[in-house]
């Protein structure tokens, strides 16, 4: 099971720390991904990393003011969300899937999601 929580009503150009908790399972062996979705809008890839090898994988239009971290003692994977834009306003979901040869964007790719946490950047 995974829970994501950290969200919140942000101004633009400011920042939120995101969370993911893994409870039920270690999740250090999978690679743990956040993505978004927008009303009206398709899910979106924002991050990922597979902290064993300490590899990630970013979205070019977080590139810079996104960070994806994991701590593998607290089963938990962050996302670090700096200078953020209006237009980022969405519900950010974590998700975990089994590894691969590559980190993936694709959100098929990923087996296990957590509810989403609502994340709102006012202008």
């Amino acid at each position: 099971q995974l829970q994501a929580s950290g969200g919140g009503l942000v101004q633009a150009g400011g920042s939120l720390r995101l969370s993911c908790a893994a409870s039920g399972r270690s999740f250090s062996s999978y690679d743990m991904g956040w993505f978004r979705q927008a009303p009206g809008k398709e899910r979106e890839f924002v991050a990922a990393i597979r902290y064993s090898r300490g590899t990630t994988y970013y979205a070019d239009s977080v590139k810079g003011r996104f960070t994806i971290s994991g701590d593998n003692a607290k089963n938990t994977v962050y996302l670090q969300m700096n200078a953020l834009k209006p237009e980022e306003t969405a519900v950010y979901y974590c998700a975990a899937g089994p590894q691969r040869i590559g980190l993936s964007h694709v959100a098929a790719m990923y087996a296990y999601w957590g509810q989403g946490t609502q994340v709102t950047v006012s202008s």
